[in-house]
């Protein structure tokens, strides 16, 4: 294995664009790549532009009758069907749709093939992260799903066990569906609860079907989760399931919208918390997955304030080179957010909660209170399922 970390990324994943007034505006793409380059983070690692995810990969998960729904709006957006979720207000058609997703998943099936066959041990496509498309529709601003694709593409190169570890604020639905009944893929989401969030799935009870059952695992943390909390749960799950499945490779979604700033959703995460858990994946792959690790954005709308922030965390962590908290914003970078936006840019790596102070899940836990109780509902569950103590 080189060790050498990649950077996926072709500048025309910025077409990924659901035009003016939607939440899911490109820019947060632009100002992260920029952001990157500000800090130098780009000479860290090797930036590499996949090719778009062909049709033969797109159909391991994705049906062939909702690929030609994509390509048709994607040629005429006028002729987009909506029961394929296309032309609907989450997720209207435009022109180039079909190729510019396909691009996005390309770069994600990119970084799992190179991880697998050691060209990289780990490689990030903060472009990515798309959970929510399901094997026969669009949904949740996601056309096709590019973490389930790079999973399955990882699956057909030989992997045997391979961990989805899913942090954005929505849960992982689209990847769940995916590989519900495939031992194979264990997928974790900590997401808000469904009873207050889109897409209304995630509860603690879905822990898959059939041979798969026991490989979903969901912890719906409550609405106001802050920093401690947040971490706390993370740390109540992931590192003793990882334990216990032993993945070969890690894979896992960044979603920037559990920010305390997030127009979309009501947990209160700082970007602090958010570096604190790509610095926990980082070191959870290398103790349990001998590296491997692909890294993937995700949702994030607050567009200018977070989003490059926290990608930008995530490249230096992949890149074996982490940005300081307290590193103060390059004012090139500044300049450049206020001429593409007319905003002013944050002046430093942190929201000033770093480091973040979180109580341990094995040092006891309070029944009464409601992060712990979503905790514990979720190890009561899944664990017994994997021969593990709740």
């Amino acid at each position: 294995m080189s060790g050498r970390a990649q950077l996926m990324w072709d500048e025309a994943v910025t077409g990924y664009d659901f035009g003016p007034n939607h939440p899911m505006d490109p820019v947060r793409l632009d100002l992260t790549r920029r952001l990157v380059g500000a800090f130098g983070l780009d000479r860290e690692l090797e930036v590499v532009a996949a090719k778009p995810a062909g049709e033969s990969t797109l159909r391991l998960v994705h049906r062939e009758d909702y690929i030609d729904a994509v390509k048709v709006a994607s040629a005429d957006p006028a002729g987009a069907r909506g029961e394929y979720g296309l032309g609907t207000i989450d997720d209207p058609a435009f022109a180039g749709m079909h190729e510019v997703s396909a691009l996005i998943a390309g770069q994600s099936v990119g970084a799992a093939e190179a991880v697998w066959r050691g060209d990289a041990e780990h490689a990030v496509n903060f472009a990515g992260g798309l959970h929510h498309a399901m094997p026969g529709g669009a949904s949740g601003f996601c056309i096709y799903n590019d973490a389930a694709l790079a999973i399955a593409r990882l699956l057909e190169l030989g992997a045997e066990r391979v961990a989805y570890v899913d942090v954005d604020v929505h849960h992982g639905d689209g990847v769940q569906a995916a590989f519900w009944e495939d031992p194979r893929v264990l997928t974790i989401s900590l997401h808000e609860h469904p009873s207050t969030l889109f897409p209304q799935t995630g509860w603690p009870q879905e822990t898959g079907a059939g041979a798969g059952e026991g490989s979903a695992v969901n912890v719906a943390l409550p609405a106001g989760t802050g920093d401690a909390g947040w971490v706390r749960a993370f740390h109540a799950m992931v590192p003793e399931l990882l334990a216990d499945f032993r993945p070969q490779v890690l894979v896992s979604q960044h979603g920037a919208d559990t920010h305390f700033e997030d127009p979309l959703a009501h947990l209160a995460v700082s970007l602090d918390a958010q570096r604190a858990v790509q610095v926990a994946c980082h070191e959870l792959a290398h103790e349990y997955a001998g590296g491997k690790w692909v890294a993937l954005g995700g949702g994030g709308y607050a567009v200018v304030d977070v989003v490059p922030r926290s990608w930008t965390h995530l490249v230096g962590i992949v890149a074996g080179k982490p940005v300081a908290p307290e590193a103060v914003i390059p004012e090139e970078w500044r300049q450049q957010v206020f001429a593409r936006t007319r905003q002013l840019g944050p002046q430093r790596m942190t929201d000033g909660r770093w480091p973040v102070a979180y109580g341990e899940w094995e040092a006891g836990y309070d029944p009464a209170d409601r992060i712990d109780q979503a905790v514990l509902a979720s190890r009561r569950a899944v664990f017994p399922l994997r021969g593990l103590l709740p």
